[in-house]
């Protein structure tokens, strides 16, 4: 029982660190929290079955780190979520400019008027008193995060679309952006 119980816990473990490392969004960190749960409650039995007190109470230490993990990303944050989604659309409804989340900007790819992703969206600056967007950060270029590069792209050559952010520029010309400033 014991063995099979590690396999599960090593296959979870994995699965789930990878699942909470990519950061692709609320939903899909909050399942990596469930499946460390998983992973946690099998190390528990590993630890209980081979007499290894360390591992058990580390993993029923960790399980309940897991559990605040599932209830802060598919609880707390999923219903923050689902409130800008239902802000936006109540927006669609109402006189004037439809609203968008700036949350969502996050990892949004940005499209060249090509229709190619020249880019994908990291923060956005605004006047503080204003409040108005002056720029956006984006990283450009890379594989897996290694070598790419943050620039500043302003937020005039910006259009908000359908899940993406529309530019003006081409992929060649965002090497002429400035940095941004720590890159």
């Amino acid at each position: 029982m014991a063995d099979i119980a590690g396999w599960i816990a090593l296959a979870a473990t994995c699965v789930a660190a990878l699942m909470t490392a990519a950061n692709l969004g609320a939903r899909i960190t909050g399942w990596g929290f469930v499946v460390f749960t998983v992973g946690a409650l099998a190390w528990i039995v590993v630890g209980y079955t081979t007499d290894q007190t360390q591992l058990l109470w580390s993993n029923i230490f960790l399980g309940l780190v897991d559990l605040f993990g599932i209830w802060r990303w598919l609880g707390r944050r999923t219903r923050f979520s689902d409130a800008a989604r239902a802000e936006e659309k109540l927006s669609e409804r109402r006189a004037g400019e439809n609203l968008f989340s700036l949350a969502a900007l996050d990892g949004m790819p940005v499209v060249g008027p090509d229709g190619e992703v020249v880019a994908y969206a990291v923060d956005a600056f605004a006047a503080c008193a204003g409040g108005q967007i002056d720029y956006l950060i984006v990283r450009e270029g890379g594989v897996a995060g290694v070598g790419e590069t943050l620039r500043r792209l302003p937020w005039r050559n910006i259009r908000v679309g359908d899940k993406a952010l529309n530019t003006d520029l081409p992929a060649a010309a965002l090497t002429d952006l400035p940095r941004a400033a720590g890159d």
